[in-house]
Parts: structure tokens; sequence; C-alpha cells
């Protein structure tokens, strides 16, 4: 028996360590594509979408050491829901790396065409996007599932900016400057960047499922019940 106990902690183990790699990778993937857009780096850019090989590829990693466990360990309570979360969180992480990607693209073309220094504009929205990357992947690491479940209200902010934003980009394209092109990138690459905050809150919501049993995915959409009236 000492052997499968130990071959189940190295299980787990490897899973986390995949997860943990994951996120780094598909952090560091997030800041170049910004550092290329900002800086009109095309190098950099094809960097990034190079690197998207790394995180399919631990994403397959995380899933089939997942897997594994469940049929080999049978996993149940926190283990079980490690298990389940991993798997969860490295889908949404495997697919802010393709926002990633998606924003090096779009760098790339602008760079290519009319670059503009009204990229700086989209600087305000990144800082909040990888803030809230940052803080899911903290949450996971420490297990805080109070940070987790306050990423839904520090996205608000970012959805406000993404609005903003958008408003005034779309007023750009509008203009008969030429430029049309480049500010519809731009305009993708800030919804790109508000698809990311979405996604980092669904970690956290994974982190509290994971650390307390909770599923609070659709909390936040439920309706007020309506107020009864007073008896006559």
């Amino acid at each position: 028996m000492p052997h499968i106990f130990r071959d189940y902690d190295n299980a787990i183990r490897h899973l986390q360590e995949y997860l943990l790699t994951m996120a780094a990778v598909t952090r560091q993937n997030l800041e170049q594509a910004m550092q290329a857009l900002l800086r009109s780096d095309i190098d950099l850019a094809n960097t990034v979408i190079a690197a998207d090989t790394d995180v399919d590829e631990l994403e397959r990693k995380v899933d089939q050491t997942g897997m594994e466990i469940l049929v080999r360990f049978h996993p149940v309570a926190t283990d079980l829901r490690l298990v389940i979360a991993s798997m969860k969180i490295s889908t949404n992480l495997e697919r802010i790396s393709d926002h990633a990607v998606g924003i090096a693209k779009r760098a790339r073309k602008i760079h290519r065409s009319q670059p503009l220094q009204e990229v700086q504009w989209i600087e305000p929205l990144y800082t909040h996007a990888y803030a809230l990357l940052r803080d899911a992947m903290d949450s996971y690491t420490n297990h805080d599932s109070a940070l987790g479940q306050s990423l839904h209200a520090k996205d608000k902010e970012l959805d406000r900016l993404h609005k903003q934003l958008t408003r005034t980009l779309s007023e750009q394209l509008e203009k008969p400057d030429g430029g049309s092109a480049s500010w519809l990138h731009l305009i993708f690459i800030a919804r790109s960047l508000e698809r990311i905050g979405d996604l980092s809150v669904n970690i956290g919501e994974e982190v509290v499922f994971l650390e307390s049993s909770r599923d609070i995915r659709h909390e936040h959409r439920k309706p007020t019940p309506p107020t009864q009236p007073p008896s006559p």
C-alpha cells in the first residue's frame, strides 16, 4: 500500500505543477502580447504566437493526469474537487492564452499597416485584466476562497472600462482618416481583454468550489426576489 499512496501523492503534485506552469506561461504570453502592441515589436508578437503550443501541451498534461487520478485512485472530498477544479482552471487558462495570441496577431497587423500612438489607450484595460488573472491564480495557490470570490466585483470595473473604450474607439472608427482597420483591431483587442477578465473570474469561482464546495457561478445572476406588498 505505501507505494500506492506515494504514486497518488506524486500524481497530485504533478497535476498542480503542470497547472502552475501553465498559468506562468499564460501570464507571460499575455504580458508579451501587450508589450508587442505597445512597443510595436513584431518579433515579440511572433514569440507569443509560437509559445501557445506550450500552453496547449500543458493543458493536455493536466487533463491526462487528472483523468488518470480519477480512474486509478477514485479520490473523494477535497482531492476530488482539486482534480475537477484543476482541469476546469486549465481550460480557462488555455482560452486566456488564445486571447493573448489573438492580441499578438492583431498587434502585428496594426504595426505592419498603420501604427497608432493611440494603442496606449488599451493599457488601463490590460492592467485590470492582468490583475484579475494574477489574483485568480493567487487565490488558487494560496487556497484563498475569499480572494477568488472577490473577483466578480473587481471585474465590474473592467467591464466599465471596456464599454468606455469601445465607445471611444468606435467614434474614431467612423472618422475618414484611412485608419479604420487599425481601430477595428483595437476594438477586438479590448474585447479580448474583457474576456480575459471573465475567464479569470471563472478561475476564482473554481477556487471557491475547491476550498468550500460552494458553486457560486450563477449567484450574481440570481434575480432579487420581489418585495411583498404589506398586508392590508
